[in-house]
């Protein structure tokens, strides 16, 4: 178990997340794994791949105005003095583009004692010319996250800063409790984990606005465009408040070399501004990554 502590740390090391990294955590973002962060980091060169599926795309906490699914695929290389590059494709489904989205990035882990882990790191997204997500909003994250496993609970804070067209802060807050079988599931190399966890976003929503400017024409003629008094313009986007509340509760299943884990998230969004009317909404999303040596 512990040769997947690089894999899983870099999942879930960027927005997302958020993003939880439901949509948008890094390139893992529908479903990131989680593992115990109290043991020693086996420093190893490797590859891994995933593949996701996600029942909607979610950025820091909000949606857009139409339900997204979407599946993506990611490879990510980890060298062994902690850091790592990465790449990932995303497609929509119920579209005829290819690819909706590319991301690129990397950056550097470090794990100072058993208790205290964490991830920097910079991420890159780049869309095509329909840029339907809400997440098209921005282009650039620049990403720094820090755990602690107090025992009973281990929490962890991540701050982000995106840039692009808009530019907003996140703040991340997530309490979370792992735990595993202690049997074997078919043989003696096999086992279930579980984190289930508690999650708010505090951050400015820049990007609610610049979502609405670029897509008046679509959000109009689905009658979610605000004209007159109550249009986006009249709200105050850069300040800060709380924007989401959300309980996740993830299984996975786990061998030496691959994880397969299904999660459910119950996402209650707060202070929403602007053209998006978001709401109260469940997500299911499934991954499935393979490490190499």
């Amino acid at each position: 178990m512990k040769y997947l502590r690089i894999l899983i740390l870099i999942a879930v090391c960027s927005p997302a997340s958020a993003a939880e990294l439901l949509r948008h955590a890094f390139i893992f973002r529908p479903a990131p794994l989680t593992v115990r962060d109290t043991d020693t980091i086996v420093r190893k060169r490797s590859i891994s791949v995933g593949v996701n599926y996600g029942s909607d795309a979610m950025f820091f906490g909000r949606v857009g105005p139409i339900t997204y699914p979407y599946f993506s695929a990611d490879v990510v290389y980890n060298f062994k003095s902690g850091f790592f590059a990465y790449g990932s494709a995303l497609r929509l489904i119920g579209y005829n583009t290819s690819v909706d989205e590319v991301d690129l990035g990397g950056g550097y882990l470090y794990h100072p004692t058993r208790q205290f882990s964490g991830a920097v790191s910079y991420n890159r997204f780049i869309f095509n010319k329909e840029e339907r997500i809400i997440e098209s909003a921005t282009s650039n994250d620049v990403n720094w996250k820090n755990s602690y496993d107090w025992g009973p609970v281990k929490s962890t804070v991540t701050l982000d800063y995106l840039f692009g067209k808009s530019s907003d802060f996140f703040m991340t807050v997530t309490h979370s409790k792992y735990f595993e079988t202690k049997g074997n599931i078919f043989d003696d190399k096999d086992y279930l984990s579980f984190n289930p966890g508690f999650s708010f976003i505090v951050g400015t929503q820049n990007f609610v606005q610049r979502y609405s400017v670029d897509h008046q024409e679509r959000l109009a003629a689905i009658n979610i465009y605000k004209f007159g008094s109550g249009q986006s313009t009249g709200f105050n986007n850069g300040r800060l408040n709380v924007l989401n509340y959300s309980f996740k509760i993830p299984i996975a299943y786990n061998r030496p070399h691959y994880t397969f884990e299904l999660a459910y998230k119950y996402s209650i969004p707060v202070n929403v501004e602007g053209a998006l009317e978001n709401k109260h909404e469940s997500f299911i999303n499934a991954s499935f990554f393979y490490i190499f040596y």
